[in-house]
């Protein structure tokens, strides 16, 4: 059981990688120590938002993902 966790721009740099399985279940507290401190760090910045299944949502540490889920940390976007 995993769902996919994918990074986009910045965050996929710092990752090193596009996406990343982690096991499910997944909460907020299971993603932070499924990334490390340095991407836990950076996703937990007021400006980078948290999407499942496609759907941004308001409050990131109400995640609940389940089994075959996508959770896509969204990056602060920047330019004109």
């Amino acid at each position: 059981m995993a769902v996919t966790v994918v990074f986009i721009g910045k965050l996929a740099d710092l990752a090193g990688e596009g996406e990343r399985e982690v096991t499910a279940p997944l909460s907020w507290g299971g993603l932070e120590d499924a990334l490390g401190a340095d991407l836990a760090e950076a996703a937990s910045q007021d400006r980078t938002k948290i999407a499942v299944n496609g759907a941004v949502l308001a409050d990131k540490t109400t995640l609940q993902a389940k089994d075959g889920d996508e959770v896509a940390l969204l990056p602060p976007v920047s330019g004109g």
